[in-house]
């Protein structure tokens, strides 16, 4: 890991974008992180749009984080942003546009080839990621997973033991294969339901979530679109961290 910036932010949280070989990303942490008193982890997940288009979402959540005394960290995901192009990702998402614009349903398999590379070459890189984030002295465990594509949650979730608690947000396509992973599920969770998602089925959000292995797993499902998870879900999510994390 190879840190290429750093600014304080007006709340004094430490802002530090960073380069993980070829893979950018940014760690955000708390003005009273130190290595006496390293701080909880939250990985922060989010669509394959660009670290750049994604900041101001970002970095509000990590701001919140912080504020929670926790660190938080994010990679640039294959085949988006400044990362090298990446073909089959963008036949799938040219498949996915042409369907949705027609009117038509999204095919299994333009789901399927849409997400499941992503899933496989994603997840070792966050494990990457957090090998790197945990020899820090500024930052210890646990771990926790927030937001993002939910089957690169759920993935992570099966294969990371150092993932204690995820917050998910059940607004992304999923490949029935990624049901059979839910099962094995077993961490907290919080899930985030749009009722209204228009890009949402909002049945397979219900079964995925009946799917998952977790004793302990939270629907959290408000009236409203894709856009309008109202600010205090927001609230309720930290919360759920800070039982989990502390």
């Amino acid at each position: 890991m190879r840190f290429t910036s750093e600014q304080r932010l007006d709340d004094g949280v430490l802002e530090r974008e960073f380069t993980l070989g070829e893979i950018p990303g940014i760690l955000w942490t708390p003005a009273s992180s130190s290595a006496s008193a390293p701080a909880p982890l939250i990985l922060l997940g989010h669509p394959p749009l660009g670290l750049h288009k994604m900041y101001p979402r970002l970095v509000a959540r990590a701001r919140h984080a912080a504020a929670d005394g926790f660190a938080a960290a994010t990679i640039e995901f294959p085949g988006s942003g400044d990362r090298p192009r990446w073909a089959a990702a963008d036949q799938a998402r040219a498949d996915l546009r042409r369907a949705t614009e027609a009117g038509e349903p999204v095919s299994d398999e333009i789901i399927d080839a849409l997400i499941l590379p992503l899933v496989d070459k994603a997840v070792p890189e966050l494990q990457a990621a957090l090998d790197a984030l945990l020899s820090l002295p500024e930052i210890g465990g646990p771990v926790g997973y927030s937001g993002g594509v939910i089957s690169v949650g759920i993935r992570l979730a099966v294969v990371e033991p150092r993932i204690v608690a995820a917050g998910f947000f059940a607004g992304s396509f999923v490949p029935r294969t990624m049901f059979e992973e839910a099962r094995q599920v077993t961490i907290p969770l919080h899930v985030l339901l749009q009722w209204d998602d228009e890009g949402n089925d909002r049945q397979a959000a219900l079964d995925l979530f009946d799917a998952f292995g977790s004793e302990e797993k939270t629907l959290y499902a408000n009236m409203g679109g894709h856009t309008g998870v109202p600010q205090f879900a927001g609230e309720d999510a930290a919360a759920f961290f800070a039982r989990h994390l502390r």
